[in-house]
């Protein structure tokens, strides 16, 4: 008569309880594996996507790399990685994928593509998604994800181009809290702060809420400088100030949209490179639909999806968003021209 341990895992092993146990076996030993140092994927070399892999590649990973622009894979191939043709290449060679797209269609179309992730993804394989998207579509990937026997999570970031090239970015991760581990010991290479938000498509839902606040403060002390200038005062006396007082925020003292405030910000090159405006606008409309969904009012949230709407139907578009102090000078430039 078999014990009744051996019932036990019998049980477990091969009744309705099997699905999760054999998940938790396979990522256990998908985690031994990531812990020698496995092939990792990069998926989207843009500005932050470009120095997150060179700082996974500096770390001493082994990296694979997948993007459209052959400037961006010919860059991280000079940094020592390899370079794949599609991104099912990158999952057929990868058991950690991590990607950085621009929107919910790309990250769509870069996983449930013919030449797609989830074409020849490797079962036990963790993913990590760092694009900033719908959470609806990060839960819609996880769930694909676990069809193939892999591990899909949101890992939205925040930081900005300095960050990425530091390594100093804050990952917002959503996931199962027995995942996060794993998560967090390869998101460390690129990151200071990596914080678990909840489950899958809580990273995006606090992504798309912090980026709301980041438009509104730009537009905030972009407004307040400008009002300031016209008055007759000195920017760099003016932000000083306020940098010791309270008005004091991340788009004063870190990414002051003034030219000539700071040093090393977009505003100190004509408002190139950086978080460009279009990808403000995209993820303000994601944190507009976010509301109208449940029902939130966002009086400032909207005014600011509306200035950026603006931008983006100018040559602003393309630049840093902080350039919106650019846009509300506009006016002024105007007149003094007339």
């Amino acid at each position: 008569m078999a014990s009744m341990g051996s019932r036990i895992v019998s049980l477990l092993t091969t009744g309705k309880y099997a699905p999760a146990i054999n998940f938790a076996r396979r990522f256990s030993v998908s985690h031994q594996q990531w812990s020698r140092q496995a092939k990792v994927g990069f998926i989207g070399l843009g500005l932050m996507g470009g120095p997150m892999a060179v700082n996974l590649i500096q770390k001493g990973h082994s990296v694979v790399v997948y993007d459209l622009s052959s400037k961006a894979t010919e860059h991280l191939q000079d940094e020592g990685a390899e370079v794949a043709k599609s991104p099912a290449e990158v999952a057929s060679k990868a058991d950690r994928i991590i990607s950085m797209l621009p929107n919910s269609e790309h990250v769509r179309t870069c996983y449930t593509a013919d030449d797609g992730v989830f074409q020849s993804v490797l079962a036990g394989t963790l993913i990590l998604d760092s694009s900033t998207i719908d959470p609806n579509v990060s839960k819609e990937m996880a769930a694909l994800a676990v069809k193939k026997g892999a591990v899909f999570m949101d890992a939205p970031v925040s930081g900005g181009v300095p960050a990425a090239k530091g390594g100093t970015l804050t990952f917002m991760v959503g996931g199962e809290e027995q995942e996060f581990e794993a998560a967090r010991e390869l998101l460390s290479a690129m990151g200071k702060n990596i914080v678990l938000c909840g489950r899958v498509g809580s990273g995006q839902a606090v992504k798309i809420c912090n980026n709301m606040l980041l438009a509104i403060t730009m537009i905030g002390v972009s407004e307040t400088m400008n009002l300031g200038m016209r008055l007759g005062l000195d920017p760099k006396v003016m932000a000083g100030t306020i940098n010791t007082a309270t008005g004091r925020c991340w788009s004063s003292d870190t990414y002051n949209p003034v030219p000539g405030v700071l040093p090393n910000v977009p505003s100190a090159n004509d408002y190139q490179g950086g978080f460009l405006t279009a990808l403000m606008l995209k993820d303000l409309g994601l944190a507009q639909n976010a509301a109208i969904a449940t029902n939130s009012p966002t009086p400032l949230g909207a005014v600011a999806h509306q200035i950026y709407k603006l931008m983006s139907n100018t040559y602003l578009s393309e630049r840093d968003f902080s350039s919106v102090f650019r846009f509300l000078q506009e006016p002024q430039k105007k007149e003094e021209d007339n």
